[in-house]
């Protein structure tokens, strides 16, 4: 059975055990808006290949680049959304992370534009943020 990379089946208990770091660890970063997890209805986090995949990326950030938790953050936040999912110029003007350069798009309390019955975890922003290579991948996609 080949699974889709997105489908999230892996407990935190495992994600941590296959990862080699602590179930705090995932908490963490879910709460400092570098994961998003997929949540059961029994409040029950969940994580698929690809969140694996973000969460050694982060790692890596880390350790081998020195680059911490808000330095990724910041990295993150300068994703232009608007150009990914196409944002009018009113959508734009009503979105509260156009303007913003402190936390990354999924972070931020969408009411008023486009984003705002989007599920975040399935949005092309955030999809774009897999392996470390993706970003610049991105990037140079809407550069081209």
């Amino acid at each position: 059975m080949n699974q889709d990379t997105n489908t999230a089946i892996y407990t935190i208990s495992v994600a941590a055990d296959i990862l080699g770091i602590s179930i705090h660890t995932l908490r963490m970063y879910e709460r400092e808006g570098l994961i998003l997890s997929y949540r059961k209805k029994s409040n029950q986090r969940l994580y698929s290949q690809k969140d694996l995949e973000r969460i050694v990326c982060i790692q890596k950030t880390i350790n081998e680049d020195k680059i911490n938790i808000e330095g990724i953050r910041r990295v993150l936040a300068l994703l232009p959304c608007w150009a990914i999912i196409k944002c009018s110029k009113k959508d734009r003007e009503n979105c509260e992370f156009y303007s913003s350069h402190t936390k990354p798009c999924w972070m931020i309390n969408h009411t008023n534009n486009i984003c705002k019955d989007r599920n975040c975890r399935d949005c092309d922003v955030y999809q774009s943020f897999g392996s470390c290579d993706s970003i610049k991948n991105k990037l140079k996609d809407l550069l081209t």
